[in-house]
């Protein structure tokens, strides 16, 4: 009962926003500026049917989803090493710092005469989401319960134990919060380097030519495809990260 007033109070949400759109579009009158939502579901709907379509956004999903992959081991074990050594603390610290700082675009016209343009986008995601990893990871190792790991001390727990008893299920909440904030992120992050490189195949590249072209209802389809692969990817991976919690607790 709870599952569904929650999906009810969704759907009048956004047929309510749905709405506004609809009354705007009706009120300005003028499908260049802003096409009605009717409009661009039908061109969604076209775009779905061509073989094309599922090519650019499974190239692009590819490339966001394997950053976001790196971003994510690349982080963890950072932290994992940052929180061991000191040391290495003060001198990746600054690094991360100056990554967190530095805006996206920048990144993009520096990297470009590096990289390739196919992985510039999965680039650019890496650095844009492995901050986030690694200072959620670094704060949830920074803060286990001192208490616990006395215990395990006295209770002689093997290292897979207490990783397995102490460390996951303390640092899995920032970790989670992390990879939550990420998903949007890497989306952002990605479809606006390949705007910018206009990779060969790729969302970007279909949203650049749409605004050269002055084709409004493509800018607004392909926009609302990133809208709908981004919530569906973030459900499907925090729900299954979710199971594999509890599993992991109930082990």
């Amino acid at each position: 009962m709870k599952k569904f007033s929650k999906l009810l109070k969704n759907l009048i949400v956004a047929l309510f926003w749905l709405g506004v759109w609809y009354g705007i579009a009706l009120w300005l009158n003028k499908p260049l500026l802003l096409p009605t939502p009717t409009a661009v579901i039908l061109r969604l709907t076209e775009l779905i049917i061509s073989l094309s379509f599922w090519k650019i956004t499974l190239l692009s999903l590819g490339r966001i989803l394997l950053g976001l992959v790196c971003a994510i081991i690349i982080g963890v074990i950072l932290a994992v090493l940052t929180s061991l050594s000191p040391l290495l603390k003060s001198l990746f610290t600054p690094l991360i710092s100056v990554i967190k700082s530095t805006p996206v675009a920048s990144f993009i016209i520096l990297l470009i005469l590096w990289v390739g343009r196919d992985w510039l986008p999965c680039v650019i995601v890496v650095l844009m989401a492995l901050p986030v990893i690694w200072s959620n990871v670094s704060a949830g190792i920074a803060g286990v319960d001192a208490q616990l790991l006395e215990m395990a001390q006295l209770f002689r727990f093997s290292h897979w134990r207490r990783l397995r008893r102490i460390y996951i299920p303390s640092v899995a909440p920032h970790f989670l919060s992390a990879l939550r904030s990420c998903l949007g992120l890497s989306w952002k992050a990605g479809v606006a380097a390949e705007v910018l490189t206009v990779p060969a195949v790729s969302i970007g590249r279909m949203l650049y030519e749409s605004k050269l072209y002055w084709e409004t209802l493509d800018l607004f389809a392909w926009t609302l495809v990133i809208i709908i692969c981004s919530i569906i990817i973030e459900k499907v991976l925090m729900s299954a990260l979710g199971s594999l919690g509890k599993g992991a607790q109930a082990k």
